[in-house]
């Protein structure tokens, strides 16, 4: 089953960074998260991979182009202009990396690189958020929903401390540190589908948002299936993000590093 990453957008939220590469070539711990992602696919035996590019689409492709290179040990002959390599420390790893348009949506991207996925269910996530979660599991919950598509559904923790206020006195009637957000559950982007989710995007338009008209309408068809992630999952949006992701894996307590 081939995993597809969305890879094209601009990153506007986390432009401290993306105004020299792309969001998903953002690093922690010395590697694009992009990597961490595809690290946690391969953990579960998913080693093809489709890239969605777009926004400085150039720097994804020269990375996976030039990174057995940039992961083995060598000796380069000068005189001959030879290459030995000693020691292979690289991925098995097939990537496909596409441009899918600088300005096209989500819905789009996912149209464009249909023929590179063929008449077979696969696997669909972004390029901005790890996660603990456990694919396999993910796969055959899907398999077993019958459904079109299944996401990952996750209920966030609040950000801040939450209030209950008496409006006559204005006392405090009860305090809780950063509550389970709104308890509402989530999109957390790791996507299971089939074929069928090409039929919901019309051709050639590169205005469709996948998270809209398409999902919307599977569910209102039936046909959308949610996988409950109660684990660990944090998507890359601001710097402190990144400055948070970063600290936890020097700290060796990342979660998502199932690897």
């Amino acid at each position: 089953m081939k995993a597809v990453l969305f890879a094209g957008g601009f990153g506007t939220r986390l432009s401290e960074a993306t105004n020299l590469i792309p969001k998903p070539m953002v690093e922690i711990g010395g590697k694009p998260i992009l990597w961490h992602i595809m690290k946690t696919y391969s953990h579960y035996g998913v080693n093809e991979f489709v890239i969605c590019c777009g926004y400085k689409q150039y720097v994804i492709k020269e990375y996976f182009a030039n990174y057995f290179r940039h992961n083995c040990d060598m000796t380069v002959d000068l005189s001959n202009n030879s290459v030995k390599v000693l020691d292979n420390h690289s991925e098995n790893w097939k990537v496909t990396m596409v441009d899918t348009g600088l300005y096209t949506q989500t819905g789009g991207r996912l149209k464009r690189v249909q023929k590179y996925i063929g008449n077979e269910p696969f696997l669909l996530t972004y390029g901005d958020g790890v996660s603990d979660i456990n694919i396999a599991e993910s796969i055959k919950a899907h398999e077993a929903s019958g459904c079109a598509v299944s996401l990952t559904a996750y209920k966030p923790g609040g950000k801040f401390g939450a209030l209950q206020i008496d409006l006559g006195s204005d006392k405090v009637l009860s305090f809780q540190e950063k509550p389970d957000g709104d308890r509402n559950w989530i999109n957390a982007g790791y996507f299971v589908c089939e074929p069928e989710v090409f039929d919901y995007i019309p051709e050639n338009d590169d205005t469709v948002i996948f998270e809209r008209k398409p999902l919307e309408q599977l569910a209102k068809d039936g046909k959308m299936h949610a996988y409950r992630h109660t684990g660990f999952w944090k998507p890359m949006d601001t710097l402190r993000d990144n400055t948070e992701l970063n600290e936890m894996w020097d700290k060796g307590i990342a979660p998502w590093k199932v690897w």
